[in-house]
């Protein structure tokens, strides 16, 4: 394994100088840009190591391979992300949602798990690259939450409405989570078929989801009272830092869901501590410190998923399948979105085109990358890796960059 502290040095090195060619030269949203530059710079590795330069692509190769992307995303940069995201989203604004974001999370997430992994299994199937059905679940598992790194990065730049951002940002905040369960539920079942139950997934799930809103709002609690006792921004922001890392290693040995866990406690610190418990000093540098994290982690982050381009597996038979299924997933993404909405709507008033902004600003992103290599290495994996990049790419740099003209058209023309 590379030296950590090595990797990250890279890493930073990278991301700095990536981000100061987009903002020098380029001129793209930072986090997109920067992904871009990284997948050209993987593609010149490889034309220079059909050039000649084999030792050198070999080593730039084992240094990305050193890097476990699964456990760097989802056991270190994911808790900073998503406290940092929740802490902007007013719990007021939320519970306003409340109908629309549960719905989404939950009967959009599990919804679009089985159409996509029903139809990935029939389409692969078609261009002979068979996988097994508990594989295509999984894939519909990984693809279907949308990325609330991606979409949070997104919504910072649009200035859409209040209603409109929370109800995109509260359902990628909270699907990411339920998503997580479905996956982990799914692959208990690949690796122990025999010994899963219908209680036994009940259980995972109040572990897992409640387990997590439950430790969620006791870090926010104990937070509150740490902080409502002293008037300190030095300490207050280390205690905030202290809540993301060690609330989040805590949850994972307890068996909760980490993300949902840091969601609730990030909305809590947002909202009720920023206001009641907190100097304007003390809020201030708060704010400052995680907006300087979100940001650095994010372009680190995007750096990462361009240059994993470098080592994900290549079949042409699956290039055509990522293809096809672009514009399958964005369908699916109708219907478990649509369905909800629609039968909301009928008793509560919602934006006009809320519809198809869910349906196009569902980004996918890094945590679906980082689920994929958590699956048992081989052929299957490969492919569902690949498939699951191809998607990525096309959310982040197409959905992305046309997002925010296409939230103003429709916003122009309503």
């Amino acid at each position: 394994m590379t030296d950590i502290i090595q990797v990250t040095s890279l890493l930073i090195t990278i991301s700095a100088l990536f981000a100061y060619i987009n903002h020098r030269f380029i001129g793209l949203p930072t986090t997109i840009g920067v992904m871009i530059i990284a997948m050209a710079t993987s593609l010149l590795i490889y034309l220079l190591g059909q050039l000649g330069f084999a030792d050198f692509e070999a080593e730039v190769e084992n240094i990305l391979a050193g890097i476990d992307f699964n456990k760097t995303l989802m056991h270190g940069m994911l808790s900073f992300l998503l406290f940092a995201g929740a802490l902007h989203v007013n719990l007021n604004d939320l519970r306003q949602q409340k109908w629309v974001i549960l719905s989404l999370a939950t009967l959009g997430v599990c919804t679009s798990t089985f159409l996509v992994g029903l139809i990935t299994y029939f389409l692969l199937a078609a261009l002979a690259c068979d996988l097994p059905f508990i594989y295509c679940l999984l894939f519909g598992a990984l693809i279907s939450p949308t990325d609330p790194i991606a979409v949070m990065a997104t919504l910072k730049r649009l200035g859409v409405s209040k209603q409109l951002s929370t109800s995109i940002a509260g359902e990628s905040l909270f699907n990411d989570g339920v998503g997580v369960v479905v996956f982990v539920v799914l692959l208990l079942v690949l690796q122990m078929p025999s010994e899963i139950t219908f209680a036994h997934v009940g259980v995972i799930f109040l572990e897992e989801a409640i387990g997590g809103i439950v430790f969620g709002v006791v870090l926010g609690g104990i937070c509150y009272y740490l902080t409502s006792t002293i008037d300190d921004y030095k300490v207050e922001v280390l205690i905030t830092l202290a809540l993301v890392m060690g609330g989040y290693t805590l949850a994972l040995y307890l068996h909760t869901s980490g993300p949902i866990a840091i969601v609730v406690a990030g909305l809590i610190t947002g909202s009720v501590l920023r206001q009641r418990s907190m100097s304007d000093k003390t809020r201030q540098s708060v704010d400052d410190f995680w907006e300087l994290i979100d940001e650095i982690l994010n372009v680190v982050l995007f750096a990462l998923i361009g240059l994993e381009m470098l080592i994900i597996p290549f079949e042409l038979q699956w290039f055509w399948g990522g293809l096809a299924l672009i514009p399958i997933i964005l369908l699916v993404r109708f219907v478990s979105v649509g369905f909800p909405i629609t039968v909301i709507r009928t008793q509560k008033e919602l934006p006009k085109n809320l519809i198809k902004i869910l349906v196009w600003g569902g980004l996918r992103g890094g945590i679906s990358v980082a689920l994929a290599l958590s699956l048992p290495a081989g052929e299957y994996r490969d492919l569902v890796l690949f498939l699951t990049y191809v998607i990525v790419v096309f959310s982040i740099i197409v959905q992305g960059l046309t997002l925010g003209p296409f939230i103003r058209r429709l916003t122009t023309a309503a």
